[in-house]
């Protein structure tokens, strides 16, 4: 029997226009960093947890405008609150799968494959991948991402206008068909999803492709980021970027 938490999100102010939001009661495999961004005219949340508990009342105080809930990619622990929103962006690759989801969504160990069991045993949370229910009516088995159409959908190059900052879609396929990024060039941020993050790197899911997370970490080292804000784990600067690609491309090439 899960305890009930006395709040499913946190939060930290990073600077005055960006807030890191995440799921404390959630299994690290799958606590989405979840980005709040300040715009002049528009805001921008890049990404939306695994949907247990709704997102949008839990940030309800730092919605003042307009709001742009993007999904850097299709993956359950990305998506879960996007239909709360009422604009939502995707890549074209994968928005059709948004709209009928029938993607794994697990929070079972028993669920995933026999040899990712005693990773997910790591940490302390058992048989399951949360270690708390938000209510008293949550159940882990009859856990759902609920589907949504996305409002837009974007690919290479299209931006994401917020008035005062632009981002530029970057398309970095590996991870996922549709896994994106969104570039600043005026302050060299990147939030990058999980096409890369300073932990351990999937490429070897069922949509997952290793020549094309070849590619796109050769371009990711190539560019001149300041600070890297993944889908998960802390956030980097260009140094540990180089590091962390180069890495990859060593382990696969």
């Amino acid at each position: 029997m899960l305890r009930i938490a006395d709040r499913w999100y946190e939060r930290r102010r990073i600077s005055d226009d960006l807030t890191l939001i995440w799921e404390p009661h959630v299994h690290s495999f799958l606590r989405c960093n979840i980005w709040h961004v300040r715009g002049r005219d528009a805001d921008l949340l890049v990404d939306t947890g695994l949907g247990v508990a709704s997102l949008k009342d839990a940030i309800a105080d730092l919605i003042d405008k307009p709001l742009i809930a993007l999904a850097t990619h299709i993956h359950y622990d990305h998506v879960g609150c996007l239909h709360e929103f009422d604009q939502r962006v995707m890549h074209a690759i994968e928005a059709p799968r948004m709209a009928d989801y029938h993607e794994h969504s697990f929070l079972k160990v028993a669920d995933f494959p026999a040899e990712w069991h005693e990773m997910l045993a790591e940490g302390g949370f058992g048989e399951t991948l949360v270690n708390a229910a938000p209510d008293e009516h949550f159940s882990v088995d009859d856990y759902r991402v609920t589907s949504t159409e996305p409002t837009r959908t974007v690919e290479a190059n299209d931006e994401i206008d917020l008035g005062n900052r632009h981002f530029e879609v970057m398309h970095l396929p590996g991870h996922s068909p549709g896994s994106m990024g969104l570039w600043e060039a005026d302050t060299g941020i990147l939030f990058s999803g999980d096409a890369i993050y300073d932990g351990l790197l999937l490429d070897e899911l069922e949509d997952s492709n290793i020549p094309d997370y070849l590619e796109t970490m050769k371009r990711l080292k190539e560019l001149p980021v300041s600070v890297v804000h993944g889908g998960h784990e802390p956030s980097f600067g260009r140094e540990r970027l180089v590091e962390l690609a180069d890495a990859y491309l060593d382990w696969r090439n």
